[in-house]
């Protein structure tokens, strides 16, 4: 159905093998099928939010046409010996196809000089090997690199496409299951695909989908803040309802919140639209860089809710 093979593994077995089975970034499809048709593609940059397909069209891209492929992670290997040694040995040898292929994904793990080496390579090479990176922070990838690359933001479908294609894949497993429940998987996950696949193989138990009670705190807990963004009327006893529900929920990645409280900002800001923008901005900037992710959010919840 998905044009993939078998693995135990959901999010592997599902991953789209083909263009006709990814869904979302219409426009970004458009331009990759030019490249295919051609048999030819430049180097590439995919960044956007986890799980929201960048690997997945990568390696689309690189099975279509004619090559050999390296995929390298570069969370695991980001240094510049990686870059000088293994990258490079692989782009200067003798290839048996039209092309060889580096993917290199979480690019923005590379460190300065791992992107300075990997520069150079790029432009060394380019008769022969071509690059497709990944990322999630376009912003941490260098000038040079970004200007060899065709830049792509890869978007996360809507919730709607997502959860269609969730219950999909539940019934190409025969899974039974409850609509409210995948309701729930998509509202702890979007816009991470990758994590609702995971999450609903997590929880089937003899081919049917059973969400345990701290799924639901965790699915629910994103609209519960908002609740008490939108009604509050003591800050002090509001902010502390956030701070046990955060704390109850044991959500470690924030990051579907930050989108959730921006997607919501009509229903709790009304008048302060602006600063309050400047204030999630700065607690999801801010997020990639702490260790306790937990206390940055609650930090920020202490700015709202001086400004709203």
């Amino acid at each position: 159905m998905f044009g993939v093979t078998e693995n135990t593994l959901w999010v592997e077995s599902f991953r789209p093998g083909t263009l006709d089975g990814y869904i979302g970034n219409e426009h970004v499809i458009q331009k990759v099928k030019i490249f295919i048709e051609n048999g030819d593609i430049p180097h590439l940059l995919f960044y956007g939010t986890a799980g929201t397909g960048k690997t997945t069209l990568a390696k689309i891209i690189a099975n279509s046409v004619d090559a050999d492929l390296m995929y390298v992670n570069a969370s695991d290997e980001n240094s510049v010996d990686a870059v000088r040694d293994k990258i490079k040995r692989y782009a200067s040898t003798v290839g048996f196809k039209r092309w060889k292929i580096v993917i290199l994904d979480e690019a923005d793990y590379l460190t300065p000089n791992a992107q300075a080496a990997l520069r150079n390579l790029m432009e060394t090479y380019s008769k022969t090997t071509r690059f497709i990176l990944t990322c999630n922070y376009v912003e941490k990838i260098i000038d040079p690199i970004q200007s060899r690359c065709q830049t792509f933001g890869i978007t996360p479908p809507d919730k709607s496409v997502v959860a269609q294609r969730l219950v999909d894949v539940l019934n190409e497993k025969q899974v039974e299951y409850d609509v409210n429940d995948i309701v729930a998987i998509i509202n702890s996950s979007y816009p991470d695909i990758r994590r609702a696949i995971n999450s609903a193989q997590s929880h089937v138990v003899k081919g049917k989908l059973v969400l345990d009670k701290q799924s639901v705190v965790q699915s629910n807990y994103m609209t519960e803040v908002l609740e008490i963004l939108k009604n509050k009327k003591d800050k002090k006893q509001a902010f502390q309802k956030i701070r046990q529900i955060i704390a109850d929920s044991k959500v470690k990645d924030f990051t579907p919140l930050y989108t959730f409280l921006y997607d919501n900002l009509d229903e709790f800001a009304t008048g302060k639209i602006a600063s309050v923008i400047l204030i999630i901005a700065e607690s999801q900037y801010t997020d990639s860089h702490v260790v306790d992710k937990e206390i940055n959010i609650m930090a920020m919840f202490v700015k709202l809710m001086n400004e709203i």
